[in-house]
């Protein structure tokens, strides 16, 4: 039950959500180009500083678990900037990190309370009419996987010019700011009455009964599986031959996304006419594509860019449809179900990264590239059997 207006008509407030949501996701990024940084600054071993990558998304899968279920059940107008609040401390922690282990600290409180992002989109959802509900969470979704790419892409811009430090800072204040503002205006949605624990056996529940929401988290976690071989080969390919390219031009090629990500607010438009199923088709066909691009972009570097605004673009179709057909499953459970959904999603993302650096060491890039559409045709065959599993429920 609702007692806010509508927000899709707010747009000064999606504004802020969107970028808060960028901002959110993107703080378990800036960690990835610093790790030589890192390393040297504080004169440690590089393998002790590459676990602080393990660290960030140990700790944001355990935020999705813990803390984002519990947004059905308190007030969000106060739980989001608190969660905001305190990925700011974490934040700022890093940045006055006077060692590795304080660094490690501030990087687990960033990733755990780094989940605003996602209780924030269930609220977009249960505070907009339905007909607007794909082009509201297209919008916040676009803010969302445009500050994840362009998070790697800063810090290590800042980081050559500056010093890698200034980036943990700067989004620290920002985040500070931005929770200050939301405080005031996020629309308030009645929370349900419900103990915590409550919640989890209500998630069990969820699973077992809900077979479309498994379906579709699979078919979301094996085409951000499919992009995340990028995130973890990119460096390994563009800095060997032929290219050889410098860090910072490493992280400017990855912004060729940003064009696929500001697509998913159109592609939540064409969601809320009913086209779910086209979308997630042309999302799929659109990512194969891109992967014969990739693969020729082992020698070519524009057929490299190309392909990579193209996966991009094929996920924010894919992730859309995903979202726009889970929150209608069960409206009283959103963040349950975005939570189901996000840990699934990101357990695909971290397989992926995996399974791209496997790739590498026993096949090289070719090898990665089969792997990458081998995960493409995985979501599109789990796709088609929630097609056709949702004709059955319309038949019954």
């Amino acid at each position: 039950m609702k007692s806010s207006p509508d927000i899709s008509q707010n747009k000064s407030l999606l504004w802020l959500m969107a970028i808060a949501c960028g901002l959110s996701t993107g703080a378990n990024y800036y960690c990835q180009p610093l790790i030589h940084s890192i390393q040297q600054y504080f004169d440690v071993p590089e393998s002790q500083v590459a676990l602080t990558v393990t660290f960030a998304q140990i700790s944001y899968a355990l935020g999705l678990l813990l803390i984002v279920p519990a947004g059905d059940i308190v007030n969000k107008t106060k739980f989001i900037p608190l969660l905001m609040s305190f990925t700011a401390i974490g934040l700022l922690i890093c940045a006055f990190a006077i060692n590795l282990p304080m660094l490690w600290l501030g990087t687990v409180i960033t990733g755990l309370f780094s989940v605003a992002a996602q209780v924030l989109i269930p609220l977009s959802v249960m505070a907009t009419r339905p007909e607007k509900t794909g082009e509201v969470i297209g919008f916040l979704m676009s803010g969302l996987l445009v500050g994840l790419l362009l998070s790697t892409s800063l810090s290590g811009l800042l980081s050559n010019l500056f010093h890698w430090k200034l980036i943990y800072s700067l989004s620290g204040a920002l985040m500070l700011l931005l929770a200050f503002l939301l405080k005031s205006r996020l629309p308030y949605v009645m929370a349900y009455k419900m103990g915590y624990f409550q919640v989890f056996r209500s998630m069990g529940q969820l699973l077992r009964q809900e077979r479309r929401l498994i379906l579709r988290s699979v078919v979301g976690g094996c085409a951000f599986a499919a992009m995340s071989i990028l995130f973890s080969t990119i460096a390994l390919l563009l800095t060997s031959e032929p290219f050889q390219l410098a860090d910072v031009f490493v992280g400017v090629i990855t912004l060729a996304g940003v064009f696929g990500a500001l697509s998913t607010q159109y592609a939540g438009k064409l969601a809320d006419r009913g086209l779910t199923g086209i979308l997630t088709t042309l999302g799929c066909v659109i990512m194969a594509i891109s992967w014969y691009f990739l693969y020729i972009g082992g020698h070519i570097l524009v057929s490299y860019i190309a392909g990579y605004g193209l996966i991009a673009l094929g996920l924010a179709m894919i992730h859309s449809s995903n979202q726009n057909i889970i929150f209608r499953i069960r409206p009283d459970a959103r963040s349950r179900i975005n939570a189901i959904y996000m840990t699934l999603y990101f357990t695909g993302g971290a397989c992926g990264s995996i399974l791209g650096v496997y790739a590498w060491y026993h096949g090289g890039w070719n090898m990665a590239c089969l792997v990458g559409l081998g995960l493409v045709l995985g979501a599109a065959a789990f796709s088609l059997l929630d097609y056709f599993y949702a004709a059955r429920l319309q038949k019954s």
